[in-house]
């Protein structure tokens, strides 16, 4: 018996190694429960708290939308960092919210740049399009804000005009009025321009002086294609300074349509989203 063991061991320690299937390899990679694999693929750049309570709360965005997204059919990945070459490689739509973006790394420029010349879709919300080049970020979203210059109302009144209520974006949206930070002041890409979709009246704030009572855009698209790339396209939101606006049902619904269409996908993807039934048992 002995004997019969130690020949079995002999045997066994004498087999090739690349013999034996790895274990990786005979394992597939399980699925997420309630996630629909197929769906567009987002990711979050988020970046750290700032500011007051209930204002430019950008780690519970991504908490929150993460998980929103996730229910209306999308694969969601995000950070509090820049994404990566790879992790934009697997990437429909990237979501900016984070103050100042506009202050990149030559890393992460070139990354964000090779992304939008293969035609990968940008979401800008509140500053995220603020940082020291605004020419350069008009380049990609249709407009930069300058870092530093007062070109904000700070905590005020937001009467939306929607100038363009045939687009499917602006579905079911309506001249509302948000308790909101807006912008002016900005500088706007040319050519091409980007499309307007709503305009608010600048108010009387000390930060805005000789500038109340303009009209000044607050949410556009931008279709534009990079030298030797292929046509992309950007949505931008403005607003966000106060964290509670982005549950407006009205808001909310826009900013999923905004994000579908510049993923490049059915404008309606994710509001008309409905899961697959669950298997019976």
């Amino acid at each position: 018996m002995i004997r019969k063991l130690v020949l079995a061991a002999t045997l066994l320690l004498s087999t090739p190694l690349f013999a034996q299937a790895p274990v990786e390899a005979t394992m597939a990679v399980p699925r997420v429960p309630g996630q629909n694999p197929n769906g567009m693929h987002i990711y979050i750049r988020a970046g750290l708290k700032t500011h007051l309570a209930g204002q430019h709360d950008y780690p519970q965005f991504l908490a929150d939308w993460s998980k929103l997204l996730t229910a209306k059919g999308a694969v969601v990945d995000g950070s509090l960092h820049a994404p990566s070459s790879e992790e934009l490689a697997t990437t429909d739509v990237l979501i900016l919210d984070r103050g100042d973006t506009g202050f990149m790394t030559p890393v992460e420029r070139a990354a964000l740049q090779a992304y939008v010349k293969r035609g990968g879709g940008i979401v800008v919300l509140h500053d995220a399009e603020c940082g020291p080049d605004p020419a350069d970020m008009a380049s990609l979203v249709g407009a930069g804000k300058k870092h530093g210059e007062k070109n904000y109302t700070l905590e005020a009144s937001v009467p939306y005009t929607i100038v363009d209520r045939a687009n499917p974006i602006m579905a079911g949206m309506t001249d509302l009025t948000l308790t909101d930070e807006a912008f002016f002041k900005m500088t706007w890409a040319t050519s091409p321009a980007p499309h307007i979709l709503a305009t608010a009246i600048v108010a009387d704030t000390p930060s805005a002086a000789g500038h109340a009572g303009e009209v000044a855009p607050q949410i556009w698209t931008y279709e534009h294609t990079l030298p030797g790339g292929k046509p992309a396209r950007a949505f931008v939101w403005m607003q966000g300074h106060i964290y509670a606006n982005y549950a407006n049902p009205q808001i909310q619904a826009m900013l999923l349509r905004g994000i579908a269409w510049a993923a490049g996908k059915p404008v309606d993807t994710l509001v008309d989203y409905k899961p697959a039934p669950r298997p019976a048992g």
